[in-house]
């Protein structure tokens, strides 16, 4: 009962403080520390810390640490490599001001699903979104969402081969891959984006028709953690390539068609021809099915990198500059993931997480998926991370889904799916670390633009998570 209690208060004030602005590297052992205590085992607390904590941390660490790396170097080159910049100036081009939404919706959606990071596209987005919706005259207040709706749903969740690490997180635990449900993936994908897109234009109509227009609002605070102090050092304002060169759109295009492009070749030509068995005999423990998968990502940022790199050869005009600042962007997000896992592992080990581990199991027996649905986003919505939500779960749960999903039929393809789109529903709570910082970077706040958010990055993945278990239920993978 102590221990139960212990977990709950536990992960009430992670939100909380999370909420606040704390970082999560801090929480999270202490919070996993105070659940140790609060469960009455005062001596377990520190071998909790050494041993569970820093094991499952380092455990991540070792599994997705070239993605995190390799996604933040390769976004940091789209944009200071001016790549970024020229697909969102000629999508806009084509669409035009009268299409603002959609324009940022989309361009946003090209760039994330060629893996550029999501932090990096808020960045470099923004400047052009305001001037797209000041010229429609469209509610500034919107812009968050459409960015959202671009960045954090569909491509992040839904389409398959998407090299966004909440898609690979599942790989080693199911034995699948990026392209896991591919069908259901689009299916689900399309519900998001139609949805979100309808419901951001139904918004800007009404504002239209309420005469409310793009509003006043103090543009120099554009950017700024809080409202108060710019943070130049995250904002993209100029790349770091030579000024009068111009990154063409079909040449911008390469390195993200080549990202999705060369893992599916990997997955579905190369790898299955390949004998591993002189491979297994050097590594008796590796589980190449279950990496496979994290291979083909790991191999298509490399290409990708390289390429992007040699298109703009005689152009940078500090490369090193690009290759520092895009490792160094990889740190916070690994390591934040990293911590809320070693607290996930630390609640995992007392014995009242045995009680909620049952209970969420059996909430449908006869149907894993819906209870694999529940246990992600709630996870998600806890720790403001969908990311940190799937691993979390996935270490602590991962093994009895997949042993559910065998015993009841269900392919491992379509528990990777539903486990991701699920994970993409409640991350995105107002103490969400996404949410704050893409607020700040549009200068807005909560109140102002969070409904709207909420609703495309909420309400609408949700919906399609439940459209996709009913339809795999019925017809299965596909």
């Amino acid at each position: 009962m102590f221990s139960t209690f212990a977990i709950v208060i536990t992960l009430l004030l992670l939100m909380f403080f999370a909420y606040r602005g704390y970082s999560v590297l801090i929480l999270a052992p202490i919070m996993a520390i105070l659940a140790v205590l609060l469960s009455g085992d005062f001596l377990s607390s520190i071998p909790a810390y050494t041993d569970v904590f820093m094991g499952a941390l380092s455990s991540f660490l070792l599994k997705f640490f070239p993605i995190f790396l390799l996604g933040a170097l390769f976004g940091r080159l789209m944009a200071d490599s001016g790549a970024a910049t020229a697909i969102a100036k000629t999508v806009v081009e084509k669409l035009g001001a009268s299409k603002a939404i959609l324009s940022v919706i989309l361009v946003c959606a090209i760039l994330t699903y060629g893996g550029v990071s999501l932090f990096v596209v808020a960045f470099a987005i923004y400047p052009i979104a305001k001037d797209l919706f000041k010229a429609a005259d469209i509610p500034k207040r919107l812009i968050p969402a459409a960015i959202a709706l671009g960045s954090f749903t569909f491509t992040m969740t839904a389409l398959p081969g998407t090299p966004a690490i909440q898609n690979a997180i599942p790989i080693p635990y199911y034995n699948t891959n990026v392209f896991a449900a591919p069908i259901l993936g689009i299916v689900g994908g399309t519900i998001m984006f139609i949805g979100g897109w309808l419901w951001l234009q139904t918004r800007a109509k009404k504002a239209n028709a309420a005469g409310e227009g793009y509003g006043q609002h103090d543009e120099e605070d554009t950017g700024s953690i809080g409202g108060t102090t710019k943070d130049a050092e995250k904002m993209p304002k100029k790349t770091e390539v030579s000024n009068t060169h111009q990154t063409s759109f079909i040449v911008a295009m390469i390195p993200l068609v080549l990202v999705i492009a060369l893992n599916a070749v990997l997955t579905y030509m190369i790898f299955p021809s390949v004998d591993f068995s002189g491979l297994q005999a050097q590594f008796p423990d590796l589980n190449i099915a279950g990496s496979l998968g994290l291979w083909s990502i790991i191999i298509s940022l490399v290409v990708a990198c390289v390429v992007l790199i040699l298109l703009n050869i005689r152009h940078w005009h500090n490369l090193q500059k690009t290759i520092n600042r895009g490792t160094y962007d990889s740190m916070l997000p690994i390591f934040n993931t990293a911590s809320e896992v070693g607290y996930g592992a630390v609640i995992a080990s007392l014995t009242g997480f045995l009680i909620i581990r049952d209970s969420i199991l059996n909430l449908t027996p006869d149907n894993p998926l819906i209870s694999e649905a529940v246990a992600m986003t709630t996870l998600a919505g806890i720790t403001g991370s969908s990311s940190g939500g799937l691993s979390i779960a996935l270490s602590t749960l991962g093994e009895d889904y997949l042993r559910m999903a065998v015993d009841a039929g269900i392919d491992p393809e379509l528990m990777h799916r539903v486990a991701v789109m699920a994970a993409g529903g409640l991350d995105t709570l107002p103490h969400s670390g996404a949410v704050i910082t893409l607020l700040a970077i549009c200068g807005l706040t909560h109140k102002q633009s969070y409904l709207n958010l909420a609703m495309v990055t909420i309400l609408i993945p949700l919906l399609s998570v439940i459209v996709i278990i009913i339809l795999g239920t019925m017809f299965g993978s596909f």
